[in-house]
């Protein structure tokens, strides 16, 4: 699940004008969820939320730490047309629309939520980077937008923090950092145990060396990171230009460092997941010990058919989401282990291949990219070549 901000933000409900509420498209995808999940007697083992679980800030100024740091708030109009801040509403739409939606599956199953830049509580532009004149959304892309800069994460934490209800006393919930901005839950599928790690966006060195020791203290466990920034739509490990945490904090990890500093560096890390960039991309790099970690971005944000099938005139920022979710399926008994990726959406109740204008439809977030391509991106088979030599047979870990 990733970058579900537009379905709970404010303006995309009923309330705030628009002709349906979008939160009630999430719950729809929660509920799937809950209904396939293995407790059910269904499929779903773990499900990993990559961040921006709401799309509004509460303060448009710098915390006292960034101030302490000479930073500087300048204004944006830009921004203050996209992104007001909008506590009140955060607080009494958004931000209960994610927990109402999250708590579908609470009791569920295991599941890991990290945060994503949507979810700090303060925004603003920083006044060595200026929006430009005339600067704005054109297309999928943001040009002119001024140097972005987000930080405090209280507003999180109250809901997916450590100690909420979501995750306290949860066995399955191993380790947490920072008040659980980063995370660790271990969960047992297909005769393994998998570690998994929620890492906070572009996470500083303390942040890496509490992951170094979750990873020392589950040796061998196949490992997925999920991260809210890593892989982009060009497949490139890079940062936006316009939100990228490291310009003013040089301790910040941004996303080719962190290959170097901590994925490729740990030989149990399979696999990394990211939202944040619009579209589906992957690639496959080796590690330093030689073996191939699987990278994947996924972010269905930008979909709005949903809304073009109403005729509704209604503005979105930049779309919905219409549903749709990335499942991965592995097939770890076959005498070759095998990675499925699928896109499902409970809005159309179809696979991506199950629907003839798929790509018609979502095509422009890959311009120039065939169709057959496209719809590769969200249906595609992947060889795990060395997977039993690095973690052995299965049945090494029974199913609970």
């Amino acid at each position: 699940m990733s970058d579900t901000q537009n379905y709970v933000s404010h303006r995309n409900q009923r309330e705030g004008g628009f002709p349906f509420d979008t939160r009630e498209m999430l719950y729809d995808v929660m509920a799937y969820l809950a209904r396939n999940a293995r407790s059910a007697g269904g499929e779903i083992a773990f499900v990993s939320g990559l961040g921006d679980n709401w799309q509004h800030p509460s303060i448009a100024e710098p915390d006292q730490l960034s101030l302490d740091r000479g930073m500087r708030a300048i204004g944006n109009p830009v921004i203050e047309d996209l992104l007001p801040a909008s506590p009140e509403q955060l607080l009494s739409i958004e931000m209960p629309a994610a927990r109402a939606a999250w708590n579908i599956i609470a009791d569920r199953l295991p599941f890991c939520v990290i945060p994503g830049n949507h979810d700090y509580d303060h925004l603003w532009t920083d006044h060595e980077f200026p929006a430009e004149i005339g600067g704005g959304i054109k297309g999928n892309k943001v040009e002119g937008i001024g140097g972005l800069q987000v930080s405090g994460l209280a507003n999180w934490t109250n809901i997916f923090g450590a100690s909420s209800p979501f995750f306290d006393g949860k066995a399955w919930y191993v380790s947490f950092h920072d008040e659980g901005c980063s995370s660790a839950q271990i969960f047992s599928a297909g005769g393994y145990r998998f570690l998994h790690l929620g890492l906070e966006m572009c996470p500083n060195e303390e942040t890496l060396a509490w992951a170094d020791g979750v990873i020392n203290a589950y040796p061998g466990l196949p490992t997925i990171v999920s991260i809210h920034e890593f892989l982009n739509e060009e497949g490139e490990r890079a940062s936006i230009v316009y939100l990228d945490m490291t310009l003013r904090d040089s301790r910040r990890f941004g996303p080719a460092r962190l290959w170097e500093r901590f994925i490729s560096r740990h030989d149990q890390i399979l696999m990394t997941l990211n939202g944040h960039f619009h579209g589906v991309r992957h690639r496959i790099d080796l590690n330093q010990h030689g073996h191939k970690v699987y990278q994947f971005l996924v972010n269905y944000q930008g979909r709005k058919q949903s809304l073009k099938d109403t005729g509704s005139s209604a503005r979105v920022i930049d779309g919905i989401g219409d549903g749709w979710l990335r499942l991965l399926r592995f097939d770890l008994a076959a005498a070759m282990p095998t990675l499925y990726l699928r896109a499902y959406s409970t809005h159309y109740k179809g696979f991506a291949p199950d629907l003839p204008r798929y790509a018609e439809w979502y095509g422009k977030e890959h311009p120039g990219m065939p169709a057959e391509e496209f719809l590769r991106l969200d249906d595609i088979a992947f060889d795990l070549e060395d997977f039993r030599q690095r973690f052995g047979p299965p049945g090494a870990a029974a199913d609970p």
